[in-house]
């Protein structure tokens, strides 16, 4: 018998539906381990981090949380964000401070229409909407650079400053990415995406970065675009799309789009990326904490078991990660869907039906 691989998971749910739809995408792991007859094996510690730990502690997560992730072959994140605790301090006490203490500067997020789930397109077809999002991660306009002051002058007198960050390196590792992606992809093209007739200073060195790299891929087939064409794009002509390269505020709103598109967020699947593999990367669906419907048990898994393909396809378990994803088209297909896709099934019924897809596959 060959010797058990076994992958060592830092879990952390997180707030509102992470602690939800996490548990279905471990039992969709629980379950390729136990099919594989041994030869694989994932072993979790969690970690109670997230507004009710910063509640209780006044940290988002334990001083040491660097520290303690840093030995774990990939992190699986749920959510972060409820009411009473700031967003900014929510956001920056967790993800971001993962995200940028680990360098995962690579945000991978797919956009695909799934068998089944109607899209709020009406030509949109499996072959019209399948393209992926490639998100600068580490700077851009979430830098965290910048400052209030002025606020003893009174409220209306107050001046908030935030600064965009862009590095010639940060540009050209992100923008590599993309093009390495593309030559994986059915189609070789990349669109770069800024917004540089109007900023003249950080999104033209991104512009100029993109052709030198460019030139570099003579068989990839390139193109630039403002970001407020390409959101026009992205409903109007979804099918002249494959991989779309953007800074790290426009990558985030277009991904939201291409996932309405797509049917839902509750479909949103990410992978936030340290391609050179320093640091463990971080996986999580992008749907948000969603106070509005936590505890109801009809918050959508589909994103958080499409995140835990990412993260098999990460950790080099390429069959297993293609395995889940048609477990997850069998699904949808057959009608199992949450109400946020126009479905009655609940979380765990999604979860238990996609597990059960896998042994049929």
């Amino acid at each position: 018998m060959a010797e058990t691989r076994t992958f060592r998971i830092a879990v952390i749910p997180g707030d509102g539906i992470g602690a939800e739809v996490v548990p279905e995408g471990l039992r969709v792991l629980d379950r390729l381990a136990a099919l594989s007859g041994g030869r694989l094996a994932f072993a979790y510690e969690s970690f109670p981090w997230g507004c009710q730990h910063y509640l209780r502690t006044g940290r988002m997560m334990d001083a040491d949380g660097l520290e303690r992730l840093a030995g774990f072959d990939a992190i699986y994140f749920g959510a972060v964000g409820w009411p009473g605790v700031p967003d900014h301090v929510s956001l920056w006490g967790l993800r971001l401070a993962i995200c940028q203490g680990f360098d995962q500067y690579a945000c991978i997020r797919p956009v695909r229409l799934l068998p089944g789930v109607p899209s709020p397109l009406k030509t949109a077809t499996a072959e019209t909407v399948d393209w992926v999002v490639v998100r600068e991660n580490s700077e851009g306009e979430y830098a965290g650079i910048g400052g209030r002051n002025l606020a003893g002058r009174g409220a209306d007198r107050e001046v908030a400053i935030q600064t965009a960050l862009f590095t010639a390196q940060g540009c050209e590792r992100i923008i590599r990415y993309a093009f390495d992606l593309a030559r994986t992809r059915r189609r070789r093209k990349v669109t770069g995406v800024t917004k540089s007739n109007a900023q003249q200073y950080a999104m033209t060195l991104w512009d100029e970065t993109f052709a030198r790299v460019a030139a570099a891929y003579p068989d990839v087939e390139t193109e630039q675009w403002l970001v407020d064409a390409m959101a026009a794009r992205f409903v109007l002509r979804p099918e002249t799309l494959e991989v779309v390269v953007a800074s790290n505020l426009f990558g985030d709103i277009l991904s939201d789009l291409g996932s309405a598109i797509g049917g839902s967020l509750g479909i949103a699947a990410s992978a936030n990326l340290d391609p050179e593999r320093r640091h463990p990367s971080m996986f999580e669906p992008v749907h948000g904490s969603a106070p509005d419907i936590a505890g109801q048990g009809i918050a959508n898994p589909v994103a958080a078991i499409w995140t835990v393909a990412l993260m098999l396809d990460h950790l080099g378990l390429t069959a297993e990660a293609a395995l889940v994803m048609d477990a997850i088209a069998a699904t949808t297909e057959a009608g199992v869907l949450t109400p946020d896709l126009g479905g009655s099934a609940t979380t765990r019924e999604v979860g238990e039906a996609i597990a059960a897809a896998l042994g049929s596959r």
